[in-house]
């Protein structure tokens, strides 16, 4: 009989093949003389001797084998198993682990070459650090752990096991599109819009970009065979489609304006017309591109106007007013309003119909936004900052009146923690509408008459009594010529809709904004609880200084004459004190052009 043993060097396991020859004893073979006793020498002997030389024989084979499977199922990791290139079979998990990390940094320089992508018709080189790319040693390991192996594979079989590889899919999104650039197209989505009354589709078209699931799993193949890797471009159309959108059209936006809704309540009933309806129907799509119709009950109550009025209540917020040096609230009301929820459900329902136009809508108790409790609670208890500036031409001028107004509509607004103040988004448009009259503004260079004009100078006092508060700066910019009235640096121009000033409450405490005037000044002040010791400014030096130069201006009532000032750029360091030490030293930093000499009349000759 043959035995071949196969493994470990210390059961030499690369010996030759040992040929196991059966020894014949005398009298094995041959049959006992006619007449041979029994005996200690005789035929029992034999078989004796037989039987204890054919078990020896058979525990030598069933030892060999049993040394065999230990062999074979030594360590962790299956006999045989490899991961790039390495052996790990038969080691425990941490010398796997150790034996895969010598490896990995034998590799290392090759590893961290930059790898080369190609999307579209893009080539690129992005380094593999940047991205995350990085063999998880424990994660392979584990799974060379459980790679298939029976017993037979354990003798003499092999398998590799590929590493597990890890990669930021967000950075290594970022990367692709970089190398993308304006190869893709953005998703049309679809959607319905009105023009007045008539419905318009947009049809959808589909997007050409990257999948960052697809990208992960091709980079994360890629990475290791050092090959350039072609990352796919992929075409996703939206949900809804052109058919769907006309279909949209004909059942619902169409017939929706065809004629109006009568909204009934228990106070009396209103007609809803066709461009109220217009303006309330919205068809939105959602990320996955499905158009969905809804009504945008706030949109539709703007659309109706006071037709409201007459069936609901608004609901009042409580206020707060200065009175004796100290704030009061003054408290809100609730009221009475149509049930949005409910309404724009209802009526949504009712819009494809030609007939049975109307909807029945419940009157609900509506609480004002800012109760006394909670105006109570916000902490608004002393005034923390104060900030006035001067202007000419008393209150009759047109600039001191639009000054004026915009005080006015600030006065009292409360700013809770947390939250962000826009003077365009509280003001809305400056028109003449909202009370506003001409008057200089800086437009192209120069001063021109403009509705508004004067706004900046209250733009930069709230700037400045917020500045002083501590209050987180948002957004503001300064003007493009330096005006001796304002503070240099620490000012902020305004201009409907593009330029805009916003600071947030960056405070545990609530805002109160008290505005006040005379006829030569503007203050605001800001009231909450005091949280600094100090804000205060430190300016630097005044550098790169230009001179103006003289511009001749065609005489007439639009031409602004100005005496001209210097250019510069200068810093303004908000250092803000708290229990006696500087927490905050914010730089502010600006360049002011030299504003020309501006003369109405011609250059003389």
């Amino acid at each position: 009989m043959a035995v071949t043993l196969y493994g470990d060097k210390r059961l030499s396991d690369d010996r030759p093949t040992v040929q196991v020859t059966a020894v014949t004893w005398p009298g094995d073979d041959a049959p006992e003389p006619a007449g041979t006793p029994a005996g200690p020498t005789g035929g029992s002997r034999s078989r004796r001797t037989k039987l204890l030389l054919a078990g020896g024989l058979t525990a030598t084979v069933l030892a060999g084998v049993g040394l065999t499977g230990a062999w074979a199922y030594a360590g962790d990791v299956p006999r045989g198993t490899s991961v790039l290139g390495t052996e790990l079979g038969g080691r425990s998990r941490a010398d796997a682990a150790k034996e895969l990390r010598a490896e990995l940094e034998r590799r290392a320089a090759a590893l961290s070459a930059p790898l080369t992508v190609v999307v579209g018709e893009n080539r690129a080189e992005i380094n593999p650090t940047d991205v995350g790319l990085a063999v998880d040693v424990d994660a392979t390991v584990a799974a060379a752990a459980k790679a298939n192996a029976d017993p037979m594979s354990r003798l003499v079989g092999s398998r590799t096991v590929d590493p597990v590889v890890t990669v930021d899919a967000a950075k290594l999104d970022a990367a692709l599109r970089k190398v993308l650039g304006k190869q893709g197209r953005e998703m049309t989505m679809p959607a319905i819009i009105f023009t007045g009354t008539t419905p318009k589709p947009v049809y959808p078209k589909p997007a050409l970009s990257l999948d960052p699931e697809r990208s992960v799993e091709v980079v994360r193949a890629g990475w290791l065979t050092r090959e350039p890797v072609t990352v796919p471009l992929v075409e996703k159309a939206p949900a809804t489609t052109r058919e769907e959108v006309d279909r949209l059209v004909a059942e619902l936006a169409k017939p929706a304006v065809a004629a109006p809704v009568t909204l009934t309540t228990d106070k009396g009933s209103v007609s809803i017309p066709p461009a109220a309806i217009a303006r309330g129907l919205r068809f939105s799509a959602d990320d996955a591109g499905k158009l969905i119709p809804r009504v945008d009950v706030k949109r539709l109550r703007d659309a109706l106007g006071d037709k409201l009025a007459k069936i609901e209540v608004e609901p009042k917020d409580a206020t707060m007013s200065i009175s004796g040096g100290k704030p009061k609230v003054v408290p809100g009301r609730a009221g009475q309003q149509l049930d949005s929820a409910t309404l724009g459900r209802d009526l949504l329902a009712v819009l494809p119909r030609t007939e049975g136009r109307t909807v029945t809508a419940e009157l609900k108790a509506a609480e004002p936004e800012l109760t006394e409790e909670k105006l109570a609670s916000l902490g608004i208890k002393e005034r923390v900052s104060t900030f006035t500036t001067r202007f000419p031409g008393g209150l009759s001028s047109p600039r001191s009146q639009n000054i004026i107004q915009a005080a006015k509509e600030v006065d009292g607004t409360v700013v809770k923690p947390g939250e962000t103040f826009s003077l365009n988004g509280h003001t809305g448009e400056r028109g003449y509408a909202q009370g506003y009259k001409d008057a200089p503004v800086i437009l192209n260079g120069k001063l021109v008459p403009g509705v508004g004009g004067g706004v900046s100078q209250f733009t930069t006092t709230l700037f400045n009594a917020t500045y002083y508060a501590g209050l987180e700066d948002v957004e503001h910019k300064p003007h493009s010529f330096y005006f001796s009235r304002y503070p240099a640096v620490i000012e902020s121009t305004i201009f409907w809709p593009d330029l805009d000033f916003k600071f947030r409450n960056n405070t545990p405490h609530g805002v109160l904004l008290d505005t006040s005037w005379t006829s030569s000044t503007i203050t605001v002040s800001v009231w909450s609880t005091k949280i600094y010791d100090s804000v205060k400014t430190e300016y630097g030096p005044r550098r790169n200084i230009t001179k103006p130069k003289t511009v001749y201006l065609e005489p007439g009532p639009t031409c602004i004459a100005a005496a001209g000032s210097d250019g510069f750029t200068q810093d303004a360091f908000r250092v803000i004190k708290r229990d006696g030490k500087v927490i905050k030293r914010e730089k502010f930093s600006w360049t002011y052009d030299a504003e020309p000499r501006f003369i109405c009349g011609p250059e003389p000759s």
